[in-house]
């Protein structure tokens, strides 16, 4: 039985993985087309499950939304990546069940969660967004506590710890809309989707059997650990560059990369280019600094870039000369597309696709790294672990 659960694990996480990087993907799509508050409200549109689509409903969310026209080619969505996040939810929810199997008080903890997460949603529907907020709150924490509280390897601690995060993500999503795209908010829904990914990515990995004999390899796992940290600063600053819409702040065409307006030392305002929060109720749709401000935050993006691709640069080659070539060759081969498509970013005008699928593969670079990590730590017998345990 347990080897057999252990099976179900591996599937569902592989499963869940895929299904968040496609999330990501479609997110990015999301917000790049500015549909981002093409549903004023959460999580309806215009008050309904799905998004008008008839005349008269159109007319009706006109009526209800004056400041807001109904644009049906956004609202869709807008709405399709809500269902998707939800569909990624269940997911997690059947992966964080799986991994407390056995552990009845976990899995209650874990049940009572999914219930409070839910009733949350209806009462932020009938306005009670204070008790809303509460039971939010509680249900981010009982997974959380029984991640860590719960006495099993890595891999199944952290399909617990995915479920905490989603919900948390959800929270973030609601306050995308509600708090009118604040960028701090947008940055925390972006790093929200990285993380997400990443944990089930890493625990897809770890099922898998990913892992070293033995700990040869630790000084190794180390420099990994930082490479991580670094690609998600640089990540969060490019969540900051998208919100506060300063992707284009040099331009584009020649004169835009590697100089600024065709400038090496442009008009630049780093103080207000990094004021995290500015009150509420200001809607920063198309953004609300000045060119300075943008230009200073474009020009740290570049830096921060510049540093992840000398660093990683670096630890692809270091990894290779480890023995783990196949490692250090997609490091360096997601890097150096990675960087390719931020300056394609910056020539050509921001492109959809383009702007799209360098959120992809800063994913797919997390991924390398944290494929790296896995192969790095010692594997552990996980279906021995579970086997062994009293029932």
């Amino acid at each position: 039985m347990s080897s057999r659960i252990l099976k179900i694990l591996r599937g569902l996480s592989l499963l869940a993985a895929v299904f968040a990087f496609g999330l990501v993907m479609f997110g990015a799509f999301v917000r790049l087309s500015n549909a981002g508050l093409s549903c004023p409200d959460w999580p309806t549109c215009y008050g309904q499950a799905t998004w008008p689509q008839h005349a008269q409903a159109v007319a009706k969310a006109d009526a209800a939304f004056p400041d807001r026209p109904y644009e049906a080619h956004k609202a869709w969505r807008e709405q399709v990546h809500r269902f998707l996040a939800g569909t990624l939810g269940v997911l997690v929810l059947a992966l964080a069940l799986l991994a407390s199997w056995r552990r009845r008080g976990a899995q209650l903890a874990i049940i009572v969660a999914a219930v409070f997460a839910a009733v949350g949603v209806g009462l932020y529907i009938s306005g009670e967004h204070w008790w809303s907020s509460l039971l939010a709150a509680c249900a981010i924490a009982l997974p959380l506590l029984t991640a860590i509280t719960l006495r099993r390897p890595g891999a199944w601690r952290i399909s617990v710890l995915a479920l905490a995060v989603i919900i948390f993500q959800a929270m973030l999503g609601m306050w995308t809309v509600t708090l009118l795209l604040k960028p701090v908010v947008v940055m925390g829904h972006l790093l929200g989707g990285m993380t997400t990914f990443a944990l089930l990515a890493y625990a897809a990995l770890r099922f898998a059997g990913i892992g070293a004999p033995d700990d040869r390899l630790g000084d190794l796992r180390r420099l990994v650990v930082i490479g991580v940290v670094l690609l998600f600063c640089q990540i969060a600053l490019g969540g900051w560059t998208s919100a506060n819409y300063a992707a284009l702040a040099c331009g584009y065409g020649p004169g835009s990369f590697p100089q600024c307006l065709g400038q090496w030392t442009p008009p630049t305002d780093f103080h207000q280019g990094f004021v995290l929060w500015r009150g509420i109720g200001v809607n920063y749709e198309g953004g609300v600094l000045d060119m300075a401000a943008r230009s200073a935050i474009q020009i740290v993006h570049r830096l921060g870039a510049l540093v992840v691709f000398c660093y990683l640069g670096w630890l692809s080659h270091r990894v290779a000369r480890r023995g783990l070539r196949v490692f250090g060759l997609a490091i360096a081969v997601a890097l150096v597309s990675q960087v390719l498509l931020g300056i394609s970013n910056v020539y050509f005008g921001l492109p959809l696709a383009v702007a799209t699928a360098h959120n992809g593969v800063a994913a797919l670079l997390l991924f390398t790294l944290l494929a790296t990590l896995a192969r790095t730590r010692r594997r552990h017998d996980e279906s021995m672990s579970l086997s062994l345990e009293p029932r």
